[in-house]
């Protein structure tokens, strides 16, 4: 058992694939969410770690202080990078048209950031995966934006969506493109839910 701090139901769904039994730990309010904005010349390895740390720190807060049976917390984050840029979720319409242009027909990363937190114990992993976009056209990208699909996806698009049709090649793990990094999750859950283990 244990507790997600995610809202994200790609994560839920990933979580689900591999059997693991958890409850959602979230905010209260829009006041208590993890502030994401990148800090002035962070790198984009430097802030995926950060916000996924800053989440599992404050949801463990939370647990503590509520009355809840204590359990690990997990918590990710994901990121897009071009050109050491981090793309995160766009606002709108426009900064979403904005991040697949520089996507279109360029080699970029996705960067999943995986936090497992349980008392003095932190354990923290990293999927770094290299994806090829076809060029865009205009069309296509006028097409993915009247989808809304880009609304609240890293880099302004979704591997499991419509998007998959921009994708030429990708390197890395498909669950770490899409959210959750299967992989690096389950050896971190081993981890930290057993006990008498020595952690890193």
């Amino acid at each position: 058992m244990i507790y997600l701090a995610s809202t994200s139901p790609r994560r839920r769904e990933l979580l689900a694939q591999i059997g693991i039994n958890y409850e959602l730990l979230l905010p209260e309010s829009s006041e208590e969410a993890v502030d994401e904005t990148p800090l002035p010349d962070e790198i984009p390895l430097d802030y995926v770690l950060r916000i996924a740390r800053n989440k599992a720190l404050f949801s463990w807060q939370r647990l503590v202080s509520s009355q809840k049976t204590l359990f690990p917390i997990l918590a990710a984050d994901t990121t897009v990078t071009i050109d050491h840029l981090i793309l995160g979720k766009p606002t709108d319409a426009e900064e979403a048209r904005h991040y697949l242009t520089l996507l279109s027909g360029q080699q970029h990363q996705v960067l999943t950031a995986v936090v497992g937190c349980f008392k003095e114990t932190i354990i923290e992993r990293l999927s770094i995966n290299q994806v090829w976009f076809k060029p865009l056209t205009a069309q296509d990208i006028e097409w993915y934006i009247a989808s809304q699909e880009y609304q609240d996806k890293a880099g302004g698009y979704a591997l499991q969506g419509r998007a998959a049709s921009f994708i030429k090649r990708i390197e890395g793990s498909p669950s770490g493109i899409v959210g959750l990094p299967l992989y690096e999750t389950s050896e971190l859950l081993k981890l930290i839910t057993q006990p008498n283990i020595k952690y890193e």
